[in-house]
């Protein structure tokens, strides 16, 4: 009898689970419809920061919620140490949560670490392929490697679903590296 109401438990706790992620991506499923179609940057900004929201909230931990908002802090603050312990442990946790892994990335791009910055970037992009934040991110790290065609198509990636991205404007810039480059 016992093992039966724990497995009853389990099985409640998975579904649940499971409901609040399968909410969790209907929600960021009608958000980016609506960015692909949107015409305006003030409702691309509002559909952006809705997206950003979703994203910074773990689907079904509180407290991961909580360590990200703080490891956020941290890195704000210039304390990247520490900041990278709270990440590293957060994604031990929950190796799927893809913001997770999208802000250890940041650290490591604020570190000067880019290797390891675009690695958590491959792994956030694998989880999340629409992740915006992270393909600009991954843009601005070629631009610093001077592998400005990949810093393009990047950009494009994210272009593509969210037509109106402010990162769209450093593509003439780059074309324009590119051509110097060329001299």
């Amino acid at each position: 009898m016992k093992f039966c109401k724990t497995f009853l438990i389990i099985l409640y706790i998975s579904i649940f689970s499971s409901s609040v992620q399968s909410s969790q991506e209907n929600i960021l499923n009608n958000l980016f419809n609506q960015l692909e179609k949107v015409d305006n940057s003030k409702n691309a900004a509002l559909l952006e920061k809705k997206i950003w929201s979703v994203w910074n909230k773990h689907p079904t931990n509180k407290k991961l919620t909580e360590r990200l908002e703080f490891g956020t802090e941290l890195m704000q603050y210039g304390d990247y140490n520490y900041a990278l312990k709270i990440f590293d442990n957060i994604i031990v946790t929950d190796p799927e949560w893809s913001e997770a892994w999208n802000k250890r990335a940041t650290l490591y791009f604020l570190m000067n670490k880019f290797t390891s910055s675009l690695n958590d970037i491959d792994r956030v992009l694998n989880i999340e392929p629409r992740h915006f934040g992270a393909l600009s991110g991954q843009a601005r790290i070629f631009i610093k490697l001077q592998k400005y065609e990949s810093a393009i198509k990047s950009i494009e990636r994210a272009l593509k679903f969210y037509p109106s991205f402010k990162s769209g404007e450093m593509i003439p810039e780059i074309e324009k590296l590119i051509r110097e480059e060329s001299i």
